[in-house]
């Protein structure tokens, strides 16, 4: 067996992200820089890293004749692709600032964000995308083009109207120069990043080059990444988790990336692209948790067993291997129970799997207890859009799966007042566009960025709390972080999302939205209609979700108890504004959703159900 191969581009010797790249495609311009599934041939295809140049050259040499000036903004608005990487690659060499957006934002905040950063030039998917969203932006003055990657779509002649509008084939050059060397400052600003606030409008956060590279540099410092590795990339790069750890990351270490095509097809595409490496976020692995729960529940007593035994073992493994237990005999059944059992797992996953990192929200100690008591590698990390975004990551020898792992290499921490968590840190950003207050807010005057998160640090370790926002105070004064409740919760099979409440009242409660695909199963359990709407309120339906979320709180102080519980069918959604578009629950609208309910629940003052 080959040794893997080790070559690591510094964030000192790219100095920008776009000299990154080009001493990627100068180092290793045979090898594959990213595989995408081609939809005419129904295959998958390679591009090397030197065509990756050549294709940045066009795009460079295109966004040149739009005369815009350096540090002027433009915006992307596409899945994951290589394209993606192209129109990034390209801004970055002509001086530009690139302002990503979610492709499943609402057309509105996509507006707020394009005037917010005075966008020159955007990039979206097709015609339909810009139908969507041209509306919105009616009146928006800096808007000069508008460039359309899949023009064969029928209605691309009724976009093309619009002058400013042109189609991505017809506006590249057929050829243009290598990419050149350019001095650019590492410290120039590079992006703006836009949070998705769960209250009030999003902000702009200012990451400069350095800011990403030095981040992505530290991660792989911890963490080998290797030539022969093949990441999947299913996450948005619209999200800095997977634009640092999933795109420069990579350039930086000479690893080929595979786009995945949808998070639908993702199953398919892990049997089929095989990646060693992952960066995901919770949902994924709650997700794949929940069916197979589902598919347990089904097997026999002996096979419920098995699957038990091995999880448990295999758990004891992983705490043997990272020094934390003793050996045991019964570790000598893990080949058996992993031929058995556990590979089949990994094999649902490609195979090959290496190391995947959870990131971008919690994840439930018991979700990650299960899988790697299954033999799958996942490393916990933390981080925010405002850090670059990493600022912890477990590590291979050092997995403390409850916690966000240790500090990435140049990361200064302290923990503040109400045990708020202050960071220092390479990756910090430059500020807020065009809001030196709210800057001001969060980096305080020694240069601690204030994170909003509680914690505790524990053999370097560090274990997230609470949210101080989020804090809910009972009417006895017990305070209660609800984010580990809600993980606990949201495990309870029927429960697709959770809030808890209770703010000043004398007992917590839930709003859960039940899963679509288990719906009609638990509505059969009790003879109700799951089309009519009354059947949310029954009792008996209470009754077991307060025993089953009961279940699941069990090792929680007395004080986090559900006593009354909210249910309805209709998910929370980016949409219709309760998720923002990384996926975080807008508590506030929540509540103003559910007011009336919320209301009618706690005017009794006694802890019977209540559902809407």
């Amino acid at each position: 067996m080959t040794e893997p191969t080790e070559d690591i581009i510094s964030a000192e010797n790219a100095g920008t992200l776009d000299g990154l790249m080009r001493q990627r495609i100068k180092r290793t311009p045979d090898n594959t820089a990213y595989r995408s599934y081609d939809a005419a041939s129904k295959q998958w295809l390679d591009t090397s890293w030197a065509e990756v140049g050549e294709q940045i050259a066009r795009w460079q040499a295109a966004l040149a004749d739009e005369a815009l000036l350096p540090g002027e903004r433009v915006a992307v608005h596409l899945r994951n692709s290589k394209e993606w990487v192209f129109f990034d690659q390209a801004a970055l060499a002509c001086g530009l600032v690139i302002v990503p957006l979610y492709t499943d934002d609402r057309p509105d905040n996509i507006a707020y964000i394009m005037t917010d950063s005075a966008v020159r030039v955007l990039l979206v998917q097709d015609a339909a995308v810009w139908k969507r969203i041209g509306p919105a932006l009616a009146g928006q003055e800096d808007l000069q083009r508008v460039l359309i990657l899949d023009g064969s779509r029928s209605d691309t002649a009724e976009a093309l109207q619009d002058e400013r509008v042109r189609c991505v084939s017809d506006w590249l050059p057929d050829s243009a120069p290598a990419l050149q060397k350019r001095d650019g400052d590492p410290h120039a600003l590079a992006s703006i990043v836009y949070t998705s606030g769960t209250t009030g409008r999003p902000k702009g956060v200012m990451l400069s080059h350095y800011n990403m590279l030095s981040i992505a540099h530290a991660g792989l410092t911890m963490i080998d990444v290797f030539e022969e590795d093949l990441f999947l990339s299913f996450l948005p790069l619209s999200h800095t988790l997977e634009r640092t750890a999933g795109y420069y990351l990579p350039v930086m270490s000479g690893s080929a990336v595979a786009y995945a095509r949808s998070v639908m097809q993702l199953a398919e595409d892990l049997k089929n692209i095989r990646p060693t490496v992952l960066i995901a976020v919770p949902r994924i692995f709650e997700r794949v948790f929940g069916r197979i729960q589902g598919q347990i529940e089904k097997q026999s007593g002996f096979k419920r067993a098995l699957f038990n035994l091995t999880t448990d073992i295999g758990w004891h493994r992983f705490e043997y291997q990272q020094k934390r237990a003793g050996w045991r005999p019964r570790l000598l059944l893990w080949p058996l129970l992993n031929k058995l059992v556990a590979s089949k797992v990994s094999e649902k996953l490609g195979g090959r799997l290496r190391l995947s990192v959870s990131g971008g929200a919690p994840l439930s100690k018991s979700v990650a207890k299960i899988f790697i008591g299954l033999g799958v590698p996942i490393l916990q990390g933390y981080g925010l859009t405002e850090t670059s975004p990493v600022l912890s990551v477990n590590v291979p020898d050092d997995n403390e799966p409850g916690s966000v792992g240790i500090p990435l290499t140049g990361v200064k921490t302290r923990i503040g007042d109400s045990d708020e968590l202050l960071v220092k840190t390479p990756g910090m950003m430059k500020g807020y566009w065009n809001n030196h207050a709210a800057t001001a807010e969060v980096i305080d005057s020694d240069g601690w960025l204030h994170t909003g998160d509680q914690v505790r640090i524990e053999k370097n370790h560090i274990y997230i709390t609470g949210r101080i926002k989020d804090i809910l105070v009972l009417s006895n004064g017990e305070k209660v972080p609800p984010m580990d409740m809600e993980l606990a919760i949201s495990l309870v099979q029927a429960i697709e999302q959770v809030m808890v409440i209770g703010e000043g009242e004398s007992f917590l409660s839930a709003i859960a939205v039940m899963g679509a695909e288990q719906w009609p199963a638990l509505a059969g359990r009790f003879s109700l209609d799951p089309k009519d709407p009354a059947s949310l309120q029954n009792e008996k339906l209470h009754n077991y979700l307060l025993k089953e979320i009961k279940k699941h709180l069990k090792d929680f102080p007395g004080y986090a108890k559900i006593r009354r519980v909210i249910v309805t069918l209709e998910p929370w959604t980016v949409d219709n504004g309760l998720l923002t578009p990384t996926l975080k629950v807008k508590r506030a609208r929540v509540m103003e959703a559910f007011a009336d309910e919320i209301a009618a629940l706690y005017a009794s003052g006694s802890a019977k159900r209540s559902s809407s």
